[in-house]
Formats: structure tokens, sequence, C-alpha cells
């Protein structure tokens, strides 16, 4: 007996309970339900129940029937066997609770079962079930009509078959997507109709056969045959016009199903072998321009079509265009030239802005006033041929605002050469005039003009040959002119930086120079230790680290260097000496390398010679001020004695001796006592002892001294 799921497990536990209660309460009344569905999908060769659960009275008359037919009979809950009707012995079997099971169940077992309770005096109780059997489905098949489908002719119709399975429900599908009943369509039973197909009816057609227990799939691919269509021709590189030489290939295509063959057909030539419809053609000559025609076929259903093109070849002229300008008076007029040789025919050459009814072929000028409109403004010469329309530019302008340029050097008999170049900007090309002060320079030992009028070199020893001298440049073209003034000046250095590596072992100096400053090279020089692999010359003394001394020598055009092998827990310090040949120039700024130590090596030493020194002044004239100070107290001090109890104003009793008085008289109040007048020193004033040497100018409270009483007593 096949097992019951879950729900019907809990629907069962319901209905006992159910039953249970009506029983109680019924007064013997029979109930009986089934339990879980009462339609029951079977597959045929399996075991199936008719599962059911009754109340209301003991061991009730069972009998289940087919249909009107009883197939069993039996009392619950006796011993005797149960009465099955012929057939139906070897698949039914009761349960104890009353349900009928189907062992091997067959197609022939489905069918609509009931299930009667009876006992005596009670009313009998009624259930029924619906029992249907499936197999698997075997062997479906998915055929089309007719063999040969094209587009725009008849229907076509896709049927199924199938050898065993029963079908409940079938789907039609169509790359995927359900089929419905359409314009398009019409699904029958076991078919399925196209009407009107076309090219995009071709695809994977699949028919969905289901039962309950069953479900399998059926595919078909679909190929509308169509074409050709309208034939593409193009040639490949596409141009208007090709040259002698080119190569070239002439494609012909069209949609169609299957593809359509292509022969090319030019003049008497046919050409089969093309494949694809492609016919190459290389190194086209002229004699192969020309109508070419393309003619399609489909092979299956053997439509045809065809369409012709024209294959232009000809000879262009060789490069492109060149234009340019000219001055054809420096102060009056410009000519515009533009030149496009060869071809066939000759290329039509103008410049519709200057002009709009000159032209020529091949080679064209044209001369017009240098006005101020044709300054930087951008001429075209339009060059029209029937290969290729193309153009050139050319823009005329005056000479621009320039920077001369200075560079030095040493020639072979040790002079300076300064190199003055003026170059600007200018169409046509700029002529260059330089003069010295209010004189023309021409070519000669000192001065040297280059042959485009841009250079002037200058030679000589001194460097006071070149800085006394102020030289201008003028450039000029029939547009304008530009002038500039060059003062050149002796070696100097405009900017000096010091960048050392991350471990303070290797330092990068860099500077730079003024544009017109006369540098043929430069002195790096450091102060400070010793550099590993610096010569000396002679023994160091101890202070030769505090003399600049040259490490390095670089040529004028340097603008940085290295220095190597530094002891970063070291100082030093670096500058740049600029020189013209022997001339020295002023030093650049100091840069200081190293640790930030505060003092240096020698300031530390003369502080440490000076500290003795500045301490033995100090002592004396210390002393020598304290015995100044002494010396005069001692002239102005009036003698000073113990004065006698008798002149106390205040009573002292001998239990107040360590008390100090309330009102006793100061020792400038007192008469010396004449018994201390033998030589006996009167008391320090301590006043004056406790004050520093900086206070004895500023006025103190005034400390009083122990009353002289006692100061006699202690005599």
């Amino acid at each position: 007996m096949a097992s019951l799921d879950q729900s019907g497990r809990l629907t069962a536990v319901f209905l006992l309970v159910s039953l249970s209660v009506s029983f109680q309460g019924a007064q013997g009344q029979l109930v009986v339900a089934p339990v879980g569905p009462t339609l029951v999908n079977a597959r045929a060769g399996s075991n199936v129940t008719l599962a059911v659960l009754f109340g209301g009275a003991p061991d009730p008359v069972v009998t289940w029937s087919k249909g009107a037919l009883p197939v069993l009979t039996w009392t619950i809950g006796s011993s005797a066997e149960a009465d099955i009707a012929e057939g139906f012995k070897d698949v039914l079997k009761i349960e104890r609770d009353g349900s009928l099971t189907f062992v091997n169940v067959l197609l022939d077992h489905a069918g609509n079962y009931t299930m009667e309770l009876t006992k005596s005096g009670l009313s009998q109780a009624v259930t029924a079930f619906t029992l249907k059997v499936f197999e698997n489905f075997q062997n479906v098949e998915l055929t089309v009509q007719p063999d040969l489908l094209k587009e725009g002719i008849d229907p076509f119709l896709l049927q199924y078959s199938v050898s065993r399975g029963e079908v409940e429900q079938q789907r039609w599908l169509f790359n995927g997507t359900e089929i419905k009943t359409s314009s398009h369509y019409t699904v029958k039973d076991r078919s399925l109709e196209i009407l009107n197909p076309n090219r995009n009816d071709t695809g994977r057609y699949t028919v969905v056969l289901t039962n309950p227990l069953s479900r399998v799939e059926a595919h078909q691919n679909i190929t509308v045959l169509y074409g050709p269509d309208e034939p593409t021709l193009e040639a490949r590189p596409a141009k208007p016009f090709y040259l002698p030489g080119d190569s070239l290939s002439l494609v012909c295509q069209a949609g169609g199903s299957p593809r359509p063959t292509a022969v090319w057909v030019f003049g008497d030539l046919t050409f089969p072998d093309s494949q694809d419809g492609v016919l190459n053609r290389t190194n086209v000559q002229i004699s192969q321009g020309g109508v070419y025609t393309c003619k399609l076929t489909n092979q299956q259903t053997k439509e045809q079509r065809q369409k012709s093109m024209t294959l232009n070849v000809y000879e262009k002229p060789s490069g492109e265009p060149v234009c340019s300008v000219q001055s054809v008076n420096v102060a009056a007029a410009l000519q515009y030239h533009c030149r496009w040789p060869g071809g066939t025919p000759l290329a039509q050459l103008s410049f519709p802005e200057l002009s709009s009814n000159s032209s020529g072929a091949g080679n064209f000028s044209l001369t017009v006033t240098a006005l101020a409109n044709l300054d930087f403004k951008t001429v075209t010469c339009m060059a029209v041929h029937p290969v290729e329309q193309n153009k050139c530019n050319i823009t005329a302008s005056r000479p621009v605002e320039f920077l001369p340029a200075v560079r030095m050097s040493v020639d072979s008999l040790g002079k300076i050469v300064v190199s003055l170049q003026c170059v600007s900007d200018a169409s046509p090309q700029a002529v260059v005039s330089w003069s010295k002060g209010s004189e023309a320079v021409t070519n000669g030992a000192t001065h040297q003009i280059s042959s485009d009028t841009t250079q002037l070199q200058i030679r000589g020893y001194n460097v006071s040959d070149f800085v006394q001298q102020k030289y201008s440049c003028t450039s000029r073209n029939p547009l304008g002119s530009q002038r500039r003034e060059i003062q050149l000046q002796g070696p100097s250095i405009s900017d000096f930086s010091l960048f050392p590596n991350p471990e303070g072992t290797v330092v990068t100096l860099s500077w730079e120079v003024q544009p017109t400053s006369i540098v043929t090279g430069f002195d790096i020089q450091v102060k400070g230790p010793s550099l590993p692999g610096e010569k000396r010359n002679g023994t160091e003394s101890r202070g030769a680290s505090d003399v600049y001394r040259t490490i390095q020598q670089k040529p004028g055009s340097a603008r940085s260097t290295d220095v190597l092998a530094l002891d970063p827990n070291l100082s030093y310090r670096f500058r740049v000496i600029p020189r013209a040949r022997t001339t020295e120039g002023q030093p650049s700024e100091v840069r200081r390398l190293g640790p930030d130590g505060g003092l240096s090596g020698p300031a530390i030493a003369g502080i440490a010679a000076g500290i003795p020194c500045s301490l033995l002044f100090l002592i004396l004239m210390g002393g020598s001020i304290y015995l100044c100070v002494n010396r005069n107290k001692d002239k102005s001090r009036p003698a000073r004695y113990p004065m006698s109890r008798a002149v106390e104003k205040v009573k002292i009793t001998d239990n107040s001796r360590m008390a100090r008085p309330a009102v006793i008289t100061t020792q400038s109040e007192m008469t010396p006592h004449h018994l201390l007048a033998g030589g006996l020193k009167s008391p320090p004033d301590y006043n004056k002892l406790q004050q520093a040497p900086s206070e004895r100018s500023v006025a103190l409270p005034t400390f009083v001294p122990p009353p002289p009483v006692r100061v006699a007593t202690i005599v």
C-alpha cells in the first residue's frame, strides 16, 4: 500500500478525531470519509490504495464497487477472507480499516469506485473515488509536411505520434515561446499548422505532452527556403574612383536560404569561380573600368536575380597639393602658389578666398597686395580632380614677438664665441638684420652672420669685449617687423639650490644663469670635511676645512651636478662660481648641508678658549669693586659701642631674655660707651653685609641688629 504524504496524514488525524466525536454523539450513525483526494492517479504496474476512515459502529460490512459492479465484500474485523470478484482477485486487497489496495494496477482497473458501509439497524455510509492509471510516454515523433518549405507558398503542418501513454495535455513552442492559435498558427489535435510561412518561421519547434504522472518533449528544426533577395553590390575598399595598380574586391550579396550562388559578368567575360559573390581585381588598370553584372541563383528553389554596378578607374596626380607664399617685394606684395602636377586629367587649382574667377591646371600662382587683413589669414587652395578633391592651406603672417637665444662656447683658438639667434615665426620667412648700437653689423673677423640671417656669432678673448656692447636684431617681411635688443652680461648665477638624498650621502646641486649672461664654465666649491678621493696639496691643517676649495668643474651648458660619498653626520657648505674663460663671476649663494647641530666646530673652540679668560676677568673686577666699597665704608662709618641697661626704654625681665624687645633704640641714637673705647670694634652693619652687589643701589627694609645690652653681656 502506498504511504500517505504529510498532508494526507494530517487529514487522516483530523477525520479520525471528527468521526470519534460523531460516533459518540450520533447515537449509532455510520460515518465514512476518504483519506486524501478522491481523484487518485496511479502509474501502471504500481501499488495504490484508496484509503478511508470510518466510525459510528464496530465491525460494519464494507462493499467496494467499480461503477455498479461490486468487486469486494468483507466484514471489518472478521477473520474470514474477503469476497473478491473474478478478474480482481490478483489485484485487490482489503485493509483492516476497510481501505482498498490495488497491487500492480493495470490500465483496465481505472474507473470510479464506491465504498458502502452497512450495519443492521443503521443507515449505510458511502464514499467514492476516481482511479486513473497512466503509462509512461514512449516513441514520441514529430514530423513536418511538405518536405520542401518555401516562403509565401502553401502552409506546412507539424504532427506528433506516440506509441504508448495517454496524453492529457499538449503544448506547442517555437524557439522556447508557447504558440497559441492565431491568424498565423492553428493548433489542432495532435498537430500544428503554420499559415503563410516566411523566413521568420525558421527555427526549433517543440511539442510538450503531459499527463499527471509523465511528461515528454519532441523537437523539430524547420527551415523555410527563400531568396535570392534584392542584391547589394559594393566595391571594397569603397572609393568613388580607383587608380591604376589598386587592388579591390567587388562584392555581391543577397539574402536567401540556402545562400544564393553568384556569377560576375563583365562584357564578354564571365567569372563563375567567384567565392561567396566576391570578385577580386588585383593591379586594376584603366581598361578594366566599366559595367559589372552579378547574377544570383537559389539552387534549391531555382529562383534568380541580377544587378549591375560601374567601376571607375582613373589616374590621379601623384602626391598631395602643395601651397606656399613668397615675398615679391619685401614691402609690397605676396605671391600665393599652389602645385599639384600630373594626373589624368590635370587637377583644377584655385584660391576662392582671394579670387573667384582665377584658376589654373596643375600649377597656379596668384599675386596680391600685402594688406593688413591677410595677416594671420588662412588661405585655401582647392584642388579638384575626378579621382579626388583635395586642398592645401597656407597662412601668411607678420613676425611674431620672440626672445633672442644666447649660447656661449670657446673655439680652438681660445676665443669666447657668443651666438645670438633671433628666430620669429613668420610666413613668408622673415629676413633678419643686425646692428650694434646705431651701426649695422656685417660679416668680418669679429662678427659672422648665418646664411639665413637668423644667427650672429661674436668672437673675443675678454668678457669686457661683450658686456660693453648692446646688440639688436630686426625680423621683417611684407606684413610687419619685430625688433629686440640684447645686452650681454658678465658671468653670474641667478639661482642655486641643493637637494640631498634621504640618507644624506649624495647631494644634487642645481643652478640657473641669466639668459644673457656669458658663462663658459662653472667651479663647484665646498667648505667642510674632506671628500673621499679628494686630493689636497700638502698637509691638512686644523682649519683647512674652513676654506672653499674646487671639487668639480663643469662646462657652460651644465645646470646641475651630483656630489657623492658625503658623511651625513658632518656639515658641508657649497657654492658655484661662474666663469667666462679665466674671468670669475660672483659666487652663488652658499647652501649648507648637514645635521642641525647649532654652533660650528671653530665657534665652539673659540667659546671654549674664551670662557676661562672671561671668568678670570670677572673675578678680578669683582674683587676690585669689593675692596673699593669696603674702604669707603671704613672711612665714613662712626664708632659704635654697646649700650647700658639704663638707656633701654623697655625693661627686659629674666623670663623675656630670649624674646625680642618691643621697642629698642637704633645704634645711630646711642652714645658710645667709654668702656669700649679702648679698642673694641663696633658690631657690623648687617644690613650692608647682606646686600648682593646688584642690590646695593636699591633701598631695602632695615634689618634690626640684636640689642646692645645683649652684646655687652656676651662680652
